[in-house]
């Protein structure tokens, strides 16, 4: 197992590692946590992911008796990080991503869209983010890969994973959360605008974000989720900063900034347990939009909105959450799209947003260097 983290251009990788805390088994999970802290006593760094589905087991009313295919849990066990900078070499053969498709028909997509509104309107939740996913086929390198979507689309919290079943490459923008001794960070995305097609467009483009008012409710929703997570942890919650808008090569997108104060030696468990998986990727109020994502999303997320990051023997922490991440297992491969959904919201606008956010992997197949 091989994670790669290049956290805010700090690159760290884990590579050799001495064992793996795995779990497929949801009678295990509480198990895999006190496995979790027996590692980090002995000093040992661990990296790797949860699953969104991992989040089921946090809550006694989500959680489902059954074995999983794709780990809830995988972490290894390393005893340090190599700090050195990353090359990446261009392999022998190049292959481009082909057959890319989505896994609903836009008419679905449109019925499921309504049946959110009218969970909303019956005051179920306020918003819920629903998500769909692109499928394809692809023969090539997946570290390539990964170093060319890197190179046309920088993006703060990126990383890789290599295992014996799967690959995952993780072209996030969103941190989950930071912990550094006793402060915690977390940094919720809720927002996304298109970049303008000309320079006096392209320069408005974030201040139509910020100041959108679909958006900035979306966004103030899920700030206010975190406000009451990290409340369940730790004292001197504060939002030092709302509705920042960052520029990617293809969109705009909000973030909102929360902080805490929280035991240095927290449990991992218990910090897990209070925030994940993140509001920014369920909706509110979570455990009632967790249970509605689970009867209309047609299967598992996987990777897709869960956590990859790595924890030290000091437990401080850093997660991104992998949104904008491929999952390849073999040669099928599959990238999550998804949105938040509050009653304003159109089933036709949020089909348009959610092919925005896939462009910056969609349009692979027209990069020279693919040809």
């Amino acid at each position: 197992m091989k994670v790669l983290t290049q956290f805010e251009k700090k690159p760290l990788l884990f590579q050799n590692p001495e064992f793996i805390i795995s779990c497929t088994d949801p009678s295990l999970f509480k198990s895999s946590f006190a496995d979790i802290e027996v590692a980090l006593a002995k000093g040992y760094y661990l990296a790797g992911f949860l699953s969104y589905e991992a989040g089921y087991y946090f809550e006694e009313k989500l959680s489902k008796d059954k074995q999983y295919d794709f780990p809830l849990i995988y972490l290894g066990a390393y005893k340090s990080p190599e700090k050195n900078k990353i090359n990446f070499l261009k392999p022998v053969s190049v292959h481009c991503p082909e057959n890319l498709r989505l896994n609903i028909t836009q008419e679905q997509y449109s019925s499921n869209i309504d049946a959110i509104r009218d969970y909303i309107a019956k005051g179920d939740v306020y918003q819920i983010t629903y998500c769909i996913k692109l499928l394809f086929k692809f023969c090539g390198d997946p570290l390539f890969l990964y170093s060319q979507l890197l190179k046309e689309q920088p993006v703060p919290y990126p990383a890789y994973i290599k295992t014996d079943k799967f690959h995952i490459l993780s072209l996030s923008p969103e941190m989950f959360f930071k912990k550094q001794a006793t402060h915690i960070v977390t940094k919720p995305m809720k927002g996304t605008w298109p970049r303008g097609e000309g320079l006096l467009t392209d320069l408005f483009a974030p201040f139509c974000l910020k100041y959108d008012k679909k958006n900035r409710a979306e966004n103030v929703m899920i700030a206010d989720l975190l406000r009451n997570d990290l409340g369940r942890l730790g004292i001197n919650i504060r939002a030092p900063s709302l509705f920042e808008v960052a520029r990617y090569k293809t969109l705009c997108q909000m973030t909102s900034t929360v902080t805490a104060k929280v035991d240095k030696n927290i449990s991992i468990y218990k910090l897990f347990s209070s925030i994940f998986p993140s509001g920014s990727v369920t909706g509110a109020p979570k455990i009632r939009a967790m249970e509605i994502i689970n009867t209309l999303e047609q299967e598992q997320r996987k990777i897709y909105t869960g956590a990859i990051g790595y924890i030290t023997p000091d437990k401080d922490i850093f997660f991104n959450i992998p949104i904008r991440t491929l999952l390849i297992q073999g040669t099928q491969g599959e990238m999550g799209i998804g949105g938040g959904i509050v009653w304003d919201s159109t089933a036709q606008g949020e089909w348009n947003e959610g092919l925005l956010k896939a462009k910056f992997f969609s349009d692979l197949s027209r990069k020279p260097f693919f040809a």
